[in-house]
């Protein structure tokens, strides 16, 4: 696998203002700007049906969706959840995300470990469902408990047929860890990457304006296994639209993209 074989997608929580106001609106600006592929942090309201039509309409895939889990009780995880996994199964998505976990400001392996029945039922409900479940980082599943990261404790602890990482590489750069590094260490498992750039002060930037090594990853990514790059921002120089158009045109720029 070459570096343009990934497909370039962005996570529609980039163009959360836009969204908010106009969703499917969105997705045709998403498409307008080329961006080949979506991935969902809600669907304002849209029926699954009307979506998967505006989908196919705009040629736009969209592979996963990041949905949270209710950590407080398991039995109101698996209701919500079960709802949600409804709605992914009629929309077509082979992945269904966590986009985050509460893990204490200094966690304890029992903080850390208490919450992996709750990635392993979501996981038991996702796969019955015909679909994968996997988890996104932040740059605190890079604390330490007892000389690991969480993100360790976690990955090595649940089975890799039973949750896959989208590693978010700027947060994994902020939390002190490289990208490369954790994506080949993990080769297999890494379907789907966030690509998401960080000044030297941790300030979020612009895509290419900040200091994470991307190109390490790209070199990589064949042998890892990655099939998409994700790209999702929160803090914009002008607006989500221009990020958004700055981020593909850094993939052209490469030849990455069309």
């Amino acid at each position: 696998m070459t570096t343009t074989a990934q497909q370039i997608g962005i996570q529609m929580y980039t163009l959360r203002d836009q969204a908010e106001k106009d969703f499917l609106g969105t997705l045709r600006k998403v498409a307008e700007i080329g961006y080949k592929s979506v991935e969902f942090a809600g669907y304002f309201g849209v029926s699954a049906a009307e979506l998967r039509r505006t989908l196919a309409e705009l040629g736009l895939a969209a592979p996963s969706a990041h949905v949270g889990l209710d950590f407080s009780n398991l039995d109101n995880m698996q209701s919500a959840l079960s709802k949600e996994i409804d709605y992914a199964q009629e929309l077509g998505l082979q992945y269904i995300i966590t986009p985050s976990a509460p893990v204490p400001q200094i966690p304890t392996l029992d903080d850390v470990i208490s919450l992996i029945p709750f990635f392993e039922k979501a996981s038991e409900l996702v796969r019955a469902a015909g679909m994968k479940y996997g988890y996104h980082n932040h740059d605190f599943e890079f604390r330490q408990v007892n000389g690991q990261a969480v993100i360790d404790i976690w990955l090595e602890r649940i089975p890799a047929e039973h949750m896959v990482a989208e590693f978010d590489l700027g947060w994994v750069h902020v939390g002190g860890a490289i990208p490369a590094e954790y994506v080949s260490r993990y080769a297999g498992r890494v379907p789907l990457v966030h690509i998401k750039d960080f000044g030297a002060g941790h300030e979020e930037a612009d895509l290419g304006k900040g200091q994470v090594d991307f190109a390490s990853v790209f070199a990589a990514a064949g042998e890892a296994g990655i099939q998409h790059y994700i790209v999702e921002q929160e803090v914009f120089a002008s607006s989500s639209l221009e990020s958004a158009r700055l981020a593909l045109d850094y993939f052209r720029k490469r030849g990455m993209a069309e």
